[in-house]
């Protein structure tokens, strides 16, 4: 009469939890979770960090909406000897403009200074 054969054990790194730590007596390579951290995950993409761009400038632009609306109180602005009224929201927005443009050029002028630094070796 036949015996059933014995089933071979798990393996020690399999129980622990800690397939990183090599099975004892073995020797033979270990298994890293780095490669299968990511395996339920897809691949990040250039259009899914465009996605959450959109995602995020929508989410600005409402944000922007609702506090132009809820200051339209008249102010009086004054530049350069003229002056004048409009709504508050108005003048922060073109401030606002106004910085992001000089941080546009200023920008600029320094990438453009780096790539003339790059190409000339030194």
């Amino acid at each position: 009469m036949a015996t059933a054969p014995n089933p071979t054990p798990p393996l020690s790194s399999a129980i622990n939890g800690s397939p990183s730590k090599p099975v004892p007596g073995t020797g033979g390579p270990t298994v890293t979770r780095a490669s299968t951290r990511r395996a339920g995950r897809a691949p990040r993409s250039r259009a899914g960090a465009a996605w959450v761009g959109i995602c995020v400038a929508a989410l600005v632009l409402v944000a922007l909406i609702v506090f132009m609306l809820q200051n339209t109180q008249l102010v009086l602005v004054s530049f350069l000897g003229m002056q004048g009224t409009v709504p508050l929201a108005v003048a922060l927005l073109i401030a606002g403009v106004g910085v992001g443009l000089i941080a546009l050029v200023v920008g600029s002028i320094r990438i453009a200074q780096l790539r003339r630094r790059l190409s000339h070796g030194g």
